[in-house]
């Protein structure tokens, strides 16, 4: 059967179309964080992207690199954020690289950048969170005023890197149960004004600032600095259902449209897709209509 050009075309923008309808509408997108044996869960259920951990990653021998690169090319979906930037969650056989303290190497910092940014664009990676509290934490002791310094020596590191690979770096303000130092929006925001710096910007996970008692209000503030979102119901630290879970949903998703947010919201969450997903992707819709 002979199928002219325009039935070809519009057949292929109609695949194009369906590949990335996916969870996201209007102007979101929705992922899940998890490790790369949670990626095919991702595209099961429905989400746009698959939020990988760069320290797992940028650990994978290359053989394992490469079957993992060609199954995610190989999909619908591709890893366009990343987490755990500079560290692991949880027990690791591999320390994190220490940026500050006196151990701070800036020479294994780099090696370690150089060779795990370009992997994670291989996978699509846009946008890199960085929180990884055990590679940034300050030592009992140590000069916050010099922990600080080594922040901005680090990431002024990283940004040119990050530029030649169309990776923005996000900072992540992390809760004080968690990390001695960025635990705040506002602390994320100076540490961004002060380097302005093209692709360093800052993210905000509303776990974390509900956890500081931070106001949603940040997010105007930061509105032009603000490149990406995590989300869970800061109760349990689970997957988002209910609108009355918590008393500031509907203040946070105010200002997240407010600010004309565009962009990814992944949900870092405890929980299975099998029992949350449905729920959590209907929630957003409600909260963001």
């Amino acid at each position: 059967m002979k199928v002219s050009r325009r039935t070809f075309l519009a057949a292929a923008a109609g695949a194009t179309a369906a590949v990335r309808s996916f969870a996201g509408f209007g102007k979101y997108l929705f992922g899940v964080a998890g490790p790369a044996s949670d990626f095919d869960n991702s595209v099961r259920y429905g989400f746009d992207y698959h939020e990988a951990h760069v320290w797992e990653v940028a650990n994978m021998p290359e053989g394992e690199f490469e079957k993992f690169k060609n199954h995610v090319l190989g999909s619908p979906l591709r890893c366009r954020r990343f987490n755990l930037f500079s560290a692991s969650w949880g027990d690791s056989d591999s320390p994190a690289i220490r940026v500050v303290g006196p151990n701070a190497d800036t020479a294994a910092a780099r090696a370690y950048v150089e060779r795990a940014l370009p992997r994670c664009r291989q996978l699509g990676a846009e946008i890199i969170v960085w929180g990884s509290a055990a590679s940034r934490n300050v030592p009992e002791g140590f000069s916050r005023a010099r922990a600080w310094a080594q922040i901005q020596d680090f990431l002024r590191m990283v940004d040119p890197i990050a530029r030649s690979q169309n990776i923005t770096i996000a900072i992540e303000p992390l809760r004080a149960a968690e990390s001695n130092i960025l635990n705040t929006g506002a602390e994320a925001l100076k540490m961004v004004r002060e380097l302005n710096l093209p692709n360093i910007k800052m993210m905000i996970d509303y776990f974390h600032l509900r956890s500081m008692n931070e106001d949603p209000e940040i997010l105007w503030t930061a509105r032009h600095e603000i490149v990406h979102l995590h989300f869970s119901n800061p109760h349990g630290r689970v997957w988002p259902r209910d609108p009355a879970e918590d008393p500031q949903y509907s203040r946070f998703f105010g200002f997240v449209k407010k600010i004309g947010y565009t962009g990814g919201i992944t949900i870092e969450a405890i929980g299975k897709y099998e029992e949350s997903a449905a729920g959590a992707l209907a929630f957003f819709r409600r909260e963001l209509a």
